[in-house]
């Protein structure tokens, strides 16, 4: 338990002392913000803030864990780097395109193919590692089963294809987690703190959820041994519980800095990276269709983007709302930013509720 709230509280104080200081550095070297033409007009002023600001809270979260864990003489699991492995290689991505476009001053980052194609490397090389590893317990930290609150046996990909092939769509269907999930968040960060401010929430779920597996863990010698039937069968749970803290701790410090107005932009780099966070603590906590509800604001948002794109086109230029994503479209009806970022605030709040609601009742039910 000392570990987890040392991890929390270290990056939060390294987010919260150190954003300032890198916002300043970043505006000197002119890593400004740039916007886009298409972008509402209230967005002009934040040209010229400083962007890539996801640096900082990567750094402070991945400084948070390994400090908490050194102080706690434990030492790291495979559990726990698979997460930072996921959270700091979708973050290079997206420093990449951000380096791109404030470098050149335009909206040409990174294209979209290069984007979708350094995801799945990422996407691959965690689920061959999180397959293949094997823990002290004899289990690996994913599975080849499709998950809601935990496996579901019929959903098997090699019951269902065989060894290999099972392998090859479990490697797919991870990659697909990844990219839609990394997507999804980028697409939510459009104004300041919404997706800092929604990502807390998110990812703190995990932390509870993570804190209650280790509590029910089938191999925990702590364990109620009335309880057994409905335990955890989950590779290092306390783990995933640790560096989600530490995640959250380094956002809730970036926020003070981010929120309206924002004084740096979390860019492509933060979005990708918590975006990567959130896929590999649903994956490894065995709970991927239950990130429907755990980031339903996320949800919403892409659908917004499909929806209104799908409609434009078949209807040769007609819209649904007025511009997308969905906060963009409240913005153009006169809303004020901050309104639209706290209502968001507590629409993901309410998903996220119901989501540790439902994975809490599941185990009540058994």
């Amino acid at each position: 338990m000392i570990v987890l709230l040392l991890a929390g509280v270290i990056s939060l104080v390294f987010s919260l002392l150190l954003t300032p200081l890198f916002a300043r550095l970043f505006r000197r070297l002119n890593l400004g913000q740039f916007i886009r033409a298409d972008t509402p007009t209230t967005h002009v002023v934040k040209r010229g803030t400083p962007s890539m600001g996801g640096i900082v809270f990567i750094l402070a979260a991945v400084f948070g864990y390994f400090a908490a864990k050194l102080i706690g003489h434990e030492a790291p699991s495979a559990t726990g780097l698979l997460v930072i492995l996921m959270m700091v290689g979708l973050g290079v991505i997206g420093f990449i395109d951000d380096y791109m476009k404030v470098h050149r001053q335009n909206s040409l980052g990174l294209s979209g193919p290069f984007k979708i194609l350094g995801t799945v490397v990422v996407g691959i090389v965690f689920a061959i590692l999180a397959l293949n590893y094997k823990d002290e317990n004899g289990i690996s930290p994913a599975s080849t089963a499709v998950s809601f609150v935990r496996d579901i046996p019929w959903l098997d990909f090699v019951v269902i294809f065989g060894p290999t092939v099972g392998v090859v769509v479990f490697v797919l269907w991870i990659v697909l987690i990844t990219t839609s999930v990394s997507n999804a968040v980028n697409l939510a960060d459009g104004l300041d703190g919404l997706a800092a401010g929604s990502s807390i929430f998110a990812i703190g779920s995990y932390v509870i959820m993570a804190f209650w597996q280790n509590n029910q863990w089938c191999y925990s010698l702590t364990l109620d041994p009335g309880d057994a039937y409905k335990c955890y069968d989950v590779s290092s749970p306390f783990e995933l519980a640790v560096v989600a803290a530490a995640i959250v701790g380094a956002l809730i410090g970036f926020l003070w800095w981010n929120t309206s107005p924002a004084q740096i932009m979390m860019g492509d780099t933060g979005a990708f990276g918590l975006g990567g966070a959130l896929a590999a603590l649903a994956i490894l906590s065995r709970t991927e269709l239950l990130l429907v509800f755990i980031g339903g604001l996320f949800v919403i948002i892409t659908m917004s983007v499909i929806l209104q794109r799908s409609y434009f086109k078949l209807t040769k230029g007609k819209r649904i709302w007025r511009a997308s994503p969905l906060h963009h479209h409240f913005e153009m009806k006169g809303w004020a930013e901050v309104t639209i970022v706290v209502r968001f605030w507590i629409i993901s709040g309410l998903f996220v509720a119901a989501g540790v609601g439902l994975f809490y009742s599941e185990w009540l039910l058994r």
